[in-house]
């Protein structure tokens, strides 16, 4: 089960290749006091997850399990968002076009366009003239928020969640491999090396005992584990492969100036944690803070209310009240 927020369709431009702009949808959680500044978190998914992933709500524990909840709860506006091709949002016909950099670029048009639906006050009693946002995400969402911020400068700071740049060697062949820290070719040659894994660039991703382990293991909450089936969609294959080749990220990374927070679990799979600050040369304030007992998807697991905690205390020093 999921609290779904305020369910909001919003343009998002036209993909390469497609004839049609596309829209993309949202859910916007506004909280019953605002803390001032007015703060909002743009939040995307991972791989194979939608937006419900930031609100799960599991049966008689509704707000156990919900990163939006939570910080509701501490002043600040969530809104969660479902990329191109994922739950809600339009599937591109051409799925394999569907680049990170085309994500990136759809993305930033529709959080600009929530922006303003938020600073003329359309979900709340008055226009947010001063909003600042920060953003949030998580695994590949995390890696497409930072290169967003590279490439289109707009947050006052970054929450990333179990994400860095050295990929996952294991899961690629040996042609993928051979771009790992050459992210131009990587680039070059997405398109392509995406579609030798197959014929469709929305599969479904097969459920394994190592995916359980990498993802939950046996220390999850089995509630937060059942409440996260309704946040489970199809992979984007193309930037699903880019993700976890090593570098391929690593440039725009490097651009990012704003404040990081780096959130990982002790049994993630984004590399060596103490590794990961390093990718972020262009920031002179960043933070990894990792979680004990704690796999990739980190809501499920007993750390997530010292997590909710840090990001809300993070994101209070941020943006100082006013």
């Amino acid at each position: 089960m999921t609290d779904a927020g305020r369910v909001v369709r919003v343009a998002s431009g036209t993909p390469p290749g497609e004839a049609a702009p596309l829209t993309q949808v949202a859910s916007v959680f506004m909280p019953a006091r605002l803390r001032p500044p007015a703060t909002v978190l743009f939040c995307l998914p991972g791989g194979a997850m939608n937006r419900h992933y930031f609100a799960l709500r599991a049966d008689g524990a509704p707000q156990e399990f919900s990163f939006a909840a939570h910080l509701n709860a501490r002043g600040f506006i969530v809104v969660a968002l479902d990329l191109l091709g994922v739950g809600d949002s339009g599937r591109p016909q051409r799925g394999f076009e569907l680049t990170p950099d085309a994500l990136v670029a759809a993305n930033a048009r529709a959080m600009n366009a929530l922006r303003e639906q938020l600073v003329a006050g359309q979900f709340s009693d008055r226009p947010l003239s001063e909003l600042r946002s920060v953003g949030v995400g998580h695994s590949m969402g995390a890696m497409l928020t930072a290169m967003q911020q590279a490439q289109q400068p707009a947050h006052a700071g970054l929450v990333l969640l179990g994400f860095g740049t050295g990929g996952l060697t294991q899961a690629l062949a040996p042609q993928e491999l051979q771009y790992a820290g050459d992210p131009v070719a990587t680039r070059a040659n997405l398109v392509r090396l995406a579609r030798l894994r197959g014929d469709d660039p929305y599969p479904p991703v097969q459920r394994t005992e190592e995916g359980r382990q990498l993802f939950a293991g046996a220390t999850a909450d089995r509630r937060g584990v059942q409440a996260l089936q309704a946040a489970r969609a199809p992979l984007l294959l193309t930037p699903g492969l880019f993700s976890m080749i090593p570098g391929s990220s690593a440039p725009e990374c490097a651009r990012v100036g704003v404040p990081v927070l780096l959130v990982v679990g002790d049994r993630d799979i984004a590399g060596p944690p103490h590794s990961i600050p390093s990718s972020f040369t262009g920031s002179r304030d960043v933070t990894l803070r990792i979680l004990p007992g704690t796999g990739h998807a980190h809501f499920l697991f007993d750390s997530r209310r010292e997590l909710f905690e840090r990001v809300a205390q993070w994101c209070e020093a941020l943006v100082p009240a006013a």
